[in-house]
């Protein structure tokens, strides 16, 4: 089977990125990440990709520029890259419905907590302050809602009485970066696939927390 060519969007320092560069490097999943887009300079992704001899490139917003125009901006240059598969790695912009349509069934996000539950921004202060005995997070396909395409799988975390929000950070990140290669993996072993808004996994359709989901 062909290495599958993966695109990855970050906003940030990108250690989801470099979960999934690791895990191409040591063979556990079949595939290459050959470009690295930033909507942000300056950011340390952009540097793990350096480093790893990936290519690089960085897409800005201009400013007062539509969402729609940036998109646009945004698939010429992912286009150079014919990508197989889109992972959103902490990329922090709302795709328009248009580019989410592109690649519907080929892109994935990862969320910070177990959704449906808080979709959006401050998904730890929000579980303190709800009061929660569990957090975590979510990798789902990217559909034209906000942080609702169908869950593919989730780890979750038990919140302490004496945690802040950055201690329930640093704990979801760490299964973030078991769970986000395990999933790309999977896709690029061709077991997963999107269809009528539904995750399937070899061809068998998966529960609303994804796969292995308790309910």
């Amino acid at each position: 089977m062909k290495k599958l060519r993966i695109a990855v969007l970050i906003s940030g320092s990108g250690s989801n990125l470099q979960a999934i560069i690791d895990a191409c490097a040591s063979g556990e999943i079949n595939g290459e990440v050959t470009a690295v887009i930033s909507n942000k300079a300056d950011v340390y992704g952009l540097q793990r990709a350096q480093a790893a001899k990936i290519s690089h490139s960085v897409v800005a917003a201009n400013r007062g520029e539509a969402r729609e125009l940036y998109d646009r901006r945004l698939t010429a240059e992912l286009a150079q890259h014919k990508p197989d598969l889109v992972v959103l790695a902490g990329f922090m912009r709302i795709l328009s419905e248009s580019f989410v349509r592109q690649y519907e069934g080929k892109m994935f996000n990862i969320h910070p907590s177990l959704l449906p539950k808080y979709p959006g921004l401050d998904t730890h202060q929000r579980v303190l302050d709800a009061g929660d005995d569990e957090h975590g997070a979510s990798v789902h396909f990217v559909t034209p809602e906000l942080d609702g395409g169908p869950v593919v799988l989730q780890a979750k975390v038990p919140v302490f009485e004496e945690d802040d929000a950055a201690d329930l950070a640093q704990r979801v990140h760490t299964q973030e970066h078991r769970i986000y290669p395990l999933v790309v993996k999977w896709f690029c072993q061709g077991r997963l696939a999107m269809g009528d808004n539904i995750a399937l996994m070899d061809g068998n359709k998966l529960a609303a927390g994804g796969y292995a989901a308790d309910d």
